[in-house]
């Protein structure tokens, strides 16, 4: 590493970067700290636009607070951010940046995970993960430390009374307003990463969830043209049936693992005998694992799903007649397959085993 580097880029280890041109992007944005708006198969990325307030001052802060606030509000200027922070809160401003109804960079107060920072500017020399700035007295937190740091670099406040205060009961207020703007571009695709997992999941899920992420960041690399060279046309028309949403690249790749999986299932079938706690299913948003006999691989095979596709979620119930949609299942005229819903809970996170006949 340089002894004076010019910038430096920030990545986690499970953060997938999949666009070249990452780093020329961001650059050429001209800013001290910008992320990339990182993707994942939810509304989850690496920024935030809200924090909820968490008012914790500093007792000569505390003493003064309503002289600031009344001073703030006649002359019109910003009150240093030492004197609320907080964690995540959602805001109207979030989803039409994370879904590319609005483009650009936008001011935020957190990114994390992948950004780049300038190093040439004067103002990130303030920023740090570790010692917590003076005035940071919450939970340690890394990003939370950083984002503190940003929001209070450079910045300074001092109120000092004139000799003649009685007479005046005045402040001069002095304040530098340097703080480091966060920043997160939405202009391309950068790159992906991994859901949060919840505080009851193991390794395990880290696992499966990091796989999601491969194959999201790995379908990416496949653009329009390929796909058509590959005979895959989506499905006209298909819109998640909660979100709205379009079938995604990460959906295109889970289709074409299962897919090649079914062109693979030709050992002879075994009758097995005894089978409890087998009923007739109903539709289920989620795939998580099913048995596939070699009758039930030909179906679906026969339909020729390449040429229709959508998220392999939504093809099985549509296979199987109980697709609450049914202006889907208009474009396969073979709905024979049968669908056998095991009761056991044998598979984490404790989802239907699925038979398909």
């Amino acid at each position: 590493m340089r002894s004076n580097p010019a910038s430096l880029q920030f990545v986690d280890s499970d953060n997938l970067l999949t666009n070249p041109q990452l780093l020329n992007l961001l650059i050429a944005e001209n800013l001290t700290l910008v992320a990339p708006m990182m993707e994942s198969r939810s509304l989850y990325s690496n920024f935030w636009c809200g924090i909820t307030p968490q008012v914790q001052l500093r007792q000569t802060s505390v003493d003064h607070l309503s002289t600031l606030s009344e001073l703030s509000a006649k002359h019109s200027f910003l009150i240093p951010p030492l004197l609320s922070q907080g964690y995540y809160k959602r805001t109207p401003d979030y989803q039409p940046i994370r879904e590319w109804k609005r483009l650009g960079c936008f001011p935020v107060p957190m990114v994390h995970s992948t950004f780049f920072l300038d190093l040439r500017r004067e103002s990130s020399r303030d920023l740090a993960f570790y010692p917590p700035h003076p005035d940071y007295s919450w939970a340690f937190d890394d990003i939370m430390v950083f984002a503190f740091s940003a929001r209070q670099a450079g910045w300074f406040d001092t109120l000092t009374k004139p000799r003649d205060f009685m007479q005046r009961n005045k402040f001069t207020l002095e304040m530098q307003t340097t703080s480091v703007q966060m920043y997160v571009c939405n202009r391309d695709h950068y790159g992906f990463l991994p859901v949060p997992l919840k505080a009851q999941q193991n390794v395990e899920d880290e696992t499966e969830s990091f796989i999601h992420t491969i194959t999201e960041a790995l379908s990416e690399a496949l653009n329009t043209s390929q796909l058509q060279a590959l005979g895959i046309e989506m499905l006209p028309g298909y819109k998640d049936p909660y979100s709205g949403r379009v079938l995604t690249r990460g959906e295109i790749g889970c289709f074409l693992s299962h897919h090649s999986i079914w062109k693979l299932v030709h050992q002879p079938e075994h009758s097995v005998e005894g089978v409890n706690n087998l009923v007739e299913a109903d539709y289920s948003y989620w795939t998580l694992a099913y048995a596939l006999s070699q009758q039930g691989a030909q179906k679906l095979l026969a339909v020729q799903p390449l040429t229709k596709m959508l998220p392999v979620d939504e093809f099985l119930p549509i296979m199987f007649n109980k697709h609450p949609k049914s202006v889907f299942t208009l474009d396969f005229s073979d709905l024979r397959l049968k669908y056998k819903q095991h009761l056991a809970k044998v598979f984490l996170p404790f989802e239907p085993f699925h038979i398909l006949t």
